[in-house]
This record gives structure tokens, sequence and C-alpha cells, in this order.
């Protein structure tokens, strides 16, 4: 890079077929806020796809062969890849940590990753919480060790930037604070392209709750069942949309238990524009986690206007402040109570002006301004 010439930035993303749409939206809105500034940068994204070989062969279940296909691509064929782009390119930003190994195969002194949370080496820096086989706990080790080595390390709450500190996965002066932002679809004004009133049709205009996330442990659905069962026994009308999860049989047979199968909406995968008319269309919506990074669901709800009920964690405190209602985690009871009095009116939400001020706080323009900024900052050292 001469004085006068644009950064040339490379962006290693989650291949699509991952199917982590957060991860897909951080990429593609980091991509699109850098070209905002194309004196200064000029941002190529590198997203290998992932190949179908394991997953082509008999005998082995669906879920086991693209696991398998997986871990070929991120510890063999994107590796090889980022190896083949080294020379073509200023500096590496890794935009999902769990792919922090592919610092092994980059200059690591250009290269940056984006922790949003320490999930991928929970096994390694906590093993009494997260116990996991040897071959688990070693792949986790080769991820952890590639974070390690990265000239810059970006986190999206102080509660992350806390975490690594505390483990001592990162010097200090090598952290960038760098939230994360809310999309344009996400507004209080329907936005072109928004689909969701098809596809609330089976709800037959009763009034909905929404969970949007996956159905991994720490989302804890099981929570938002059990949260959801003894709420309807209040108020029967009342139906569950969830977005985004494919329930595991554990989960499924407490949907079947809980009597909730004819109450539960689970529509595919869905745009922004689409998903941002179920934000507006909800009664509240629900972020039960018992553990986050940072909490999208709760500034892109913020942002359409509607009611969030979340819980009680610094890193949901720090993201959503005055402007969420806040329960216990895993506290059913506090959750239905505060549920019910939503919904009957007894404890109004924080005013709608204050929900959309928040969320106004977040935007993808300030997050790829930071980001830019560390890597000219790196380069110039």
């Amino acid at each position: 890079m001469t004085p006068s010439a644009p950064l040339k930035l490379a962006l290693l993303m989650d291949p699509r077929e991952e199917g982590w749409p957060s991860m897909d939206l951080v990429g593609e809105a980091l991509l699109e806020g850098l070209s905002e500034h194309p004196s200064e940068v000029v941002a190529t994204g590198v997203r290998p796809p992932l190949p179908r070989l394991v997953q082509r062969l008999p005998g082995l279940g669906e879920r086991t062969a693209f696991n398998a296909d997986r871990l070929l691509t991120r510890f063999g064929a994107y590796p090889a890849r980022a190896l083949l782009a080294r020379g073509r390119y200023d500096a590496f930003h890794v935009v999902d940590h769990s792919y922090a190994q592919l610092v092994h195969a980059l200059p690591a002194r250009r290269t940056g990753v984006y922790c949003h949370d320490l999930d991928a080496f929970r096994s390694v820096l906590e093993p009494h919480r997260e116990p996991r086989p040897r071959w688990f706990r070693l792949m986790a080790r080769t991820i952890l060790l590639g974070l390690e080595r990265a000239a810059i390390v970006f986190h999206g709450t102080q509660a992350v930037r806390s975490e690594l500190l505390a483990h001592g996965v990162v010097d200090p002066h090598r952290l960038v604070w760098a939230p994360l932002g809310v999309s344009p679809e996400f507004r209080p004004e329907p936005s072109p392209g928004d689909t969701s009133h098809s596809l609330l049709v089976p709800l037959g205009g009763q009034p909905y709750v929404l969970h949007v996330g996956s159905s991994i442990p720490r989302k804890r659905l099981d929570v938002l069942f059990e949260v959801f069962a003894a709420l309807r026994a209040r108020h029967p009308e009342l139906r569950l949309v969830q977005q985004g999860g494919a329930l595991t049989p554990a989960q499924r047979e407490q949907v079947t238990r809980l009597g909730l199968g004819d109450a539960l909406l689970q529509p595919p995968k869905l745009d922004r524009a689409t998903l941002a008319g179920l934000y507006r269309g909800a009664q509240a919506v629900l972020v039960p986690s018992e553990a986050e990074g940072f909490g999208l669901p709760v500034i892109e709800a913020l942002a359409c206007g509607a009611p969030v009920v979340a819980s009680d964690l610094p890193v949901l405190r720090e993201v959503g402040d005055t402007a969420c209602l806040y329960c216990p985690v895993g506290d059913v009871a506090a959750w239905v109570n505060t549920l019910d009095a939503l919904l009957s009116g007894r404890q109004p939400p924080p005013a709608r002006e204050i929900r959309l001020e928040r969320a106004r706080r977040f935007t993808w323009q300030a997050h790829a301004h930071t980001v830019l900024q560390a890597y000219q900052r790196l380069l110039l050292r």
C-alpha cells in the first residue's frame, strides 16, 4: 500500500452453506459499509463454497456427513485458499472468530479477527464448564491459537473484552471495540419486500411473541417453551413464532409434551425485510439466552419499535440499556409474570422513543469505519 493507494483488505467470511445468518449479515454489512470509502479501501469478500465431498458418500447420516465437510473446509480447503491470497492484499479481516485458524495461513501481523464470543474456545478456557472430547479440544485450541496470533482482535461489547482479558487471551493494546449495527430494513415503517403478512396467515390474526435465534443450548429454547406454555394458560389466544432454529429431538419432544404444536409457527429462513415485519408485529420479542456475545435480535427488534424482554445478562444490559425489560436467566416464573404484566397492560414497556433511540446508536457505517481505521493504524505501525 502506497500513501496514495487505497488499502486492499480481504474479508474472510463463512461459507454460505454453513447456515449462520448472523455471520452472513456481519460480513455482508461490513463489505457494504467499506464500499462507502472507495478512496481509502478496496474490500474484497473471500468466501469459498463448502464442498459436498463426504456428503456424496453412501451410508453416513446427513448431519454427520455435513459436519465432516465443514471440518475439511475449515482446516483444509479454506486455509489453502488463504495461503494463495497472502500476496494479494495489504490486510486480512476474519469476520467470524470460529475461523481464526486461518490466521496460521495468513501474515498474522496484518490480520485481524472479530471475536463475537468465547464459545468456540470454552472447552479449552473453561473445561469444567464445557467438557469435550480430546479431538474437539485440539480443534478448539488450534482456533484459539490463531486468535492469539492475530494483530487485532475486534469485539462488539465490553463484556466480551472483559472475558478475553480475564482469560489472558489477548493483550489490551490489540483489542478494538467495534459494536455491530442495525441494517436499514429494521425500522418502524414497513420495508419494501416485507412478506411477513403471508407468513403469519396460519396464526389467523392472533397475537404472537417472537424469538429469533438458533436452537443451540445457550439460546435456552427449553426456557422459551416452558415460559410460553405457562403464559398461554393465561392468554389462550397467544401464539409463538420462532425464527432460525431447527429443533433438536429433545426440543421437539418438549413441544409435544407441552402441547404447543398448534401454537408454534417456525417460518423458513427469511430475508431481512420480512424478518423486520415479524419484529414489528410481535407483542414482545423474547431473548432468554444464558450467554450472548452481543445479541443482534435485541437491537433489531428495538429498531423496529418492538418491546424486548431479555435475560438479565451484563452483555444484554450493555446493548439494550434501559430500552428493554429484563428477567433472571432460566427463571420461568419471573418471565411469565413479566410477560403477563406486559401483555395485560399492567407493566408498560420502555417508551417507544427510548427503544428507537437506543437502536439508533448502532450502525453498520460506524462499525465499518472503526474496522477501517484499525487496519489503517496497523499498517502505519
